[in-house]
């Protein structure tokens, strides 16, 4: 309950996650500060906030819990049961294809439920340092002794524009061709706007950004009303460009072909559900994304 708590920011919040009375969660807060001899939360209205001692507790209440779902795990395995909870973190731009690829992973494991976190590059490494997720799906990982990364598919980046844009039937282009274009780019933290910079610093460019926003959603509608150009996954637009609705531009150096890893610290042990969803993603991710880049083209066809 009081992690609970502390992850609400309220107790009739965690009360009605954890499907208990408010009063229950009162009750049992009290009771831990009263053994502690510390407050651990601050009273704000219907709202609380951890105290310094809170806080502290909060790190090692979160180890005990995971280290209990840990031992279950692997107590079930001693039975031949797959089972249990992984929490996977993945950057933004793989929500296009890590749902395919774990509905097909559940059908072989239906035991394993998957707790799904999305994020940019930097929200997503910092919670695997923090232990707040087992596994993640990023194309850059952290170069840190205690992450292991494993490619599992490729992944290129393209840049694209409208189809009427005046650079879209342009046969050949460089970095440098790019400098008076605006630029529909993702936020600071992101691996797609690393990729941008770094190719305009390459290119000796100063990047013209015309809007930043955190959804590649955005940017694909941005770039279809004309409003500029875009770096972004070619994993995103697979049935855009079926369609016809956005073009590639034939940029020198794209497009930049990099890789899909499935990431976890070293330090931190492996339960049987995790090391099943990371093989499964080895072993099945690019089939899954090349089968899905055909379901678009024959999508296409059909309309």
């Amino acid at each position: 309950m009081f992690v609970g708590a502390a992850e609400a920011e309220s107790f009739a919040r965690a009360a009605e996650l954890l499907h208990v009375s408010p009063a229950a969660v009162s009750f049992q807060i009290k009771q831990m500060e009263d053994m502690s001899g510390f407050a651990l939360f601050e009273r704000m209205g219907k709202k609380v906030a951890l105290t310094d001692a809170g806080s502290s507790l909060l790190t090692y209440a979160r180890i005990v819990l995971q280290a209990l779902q840990d031992a279950d795990q692997s107590l079930m395995a001693l039975r031949g049961v797959v089972g249990g909870r992984v929490t996977l973190g993945a950057v933004s731009t793989a929500k296009y294809i890590v749902p395919h690829v774990l509905a097909r992973f559940q059908i072989e494991y239906p035991g394993v439920a998957i707790n799904l976190r999305f994020g940019n590059r930097q929200h997503i490494a910092d919670a695997l340092e923090r232990g707040e997720i087992e596994l993640a799906v990023m194309g850059q990982p952290a170069e840190t002794s205690d992450v292991s990364a494993t490619p599992f598919a490729v992944h290129p980046s393209v840049i694209i524009a409208a189809p009427k844009h005046r650079l879209a039937q342009a046969p050949k282009l460089t970095v440098a061709d790019l400098a008076a274009e605006r630029l529909i780019t993702r936020e600071d933290g992101s691996g797609t706007r690393l990729l941008m910079e770094q190719a305009c610093l390459a290119a000796g460019v100063t990047a013209r950004i015309g809007m930043t926003t955190d959804s590649n959603e955005t940017i694909k509608q941005a770039v279809m009303a004309g409003m500029g150009i875009a770096v972004i996954s070619r994993h995103t637009i697979g049935l855009e460009l079926a369609l016809g609705l956005v073009r590639t531009l034939p940029v020198e150096g794209f497009p930049v072909l990099r890789s899909w890893f499935v990431v976890r610290r070293r330090s931190m042990p492996m339960m049987p559900g995790h090391t099943h969803l990371q093989d499964y993603l080895v072993r099945n991710g690019q089939k899954v994304i090349d089968g899905l880049e055909a379901d678009y083209v024959r999508a296409a066809q059909r309309d």
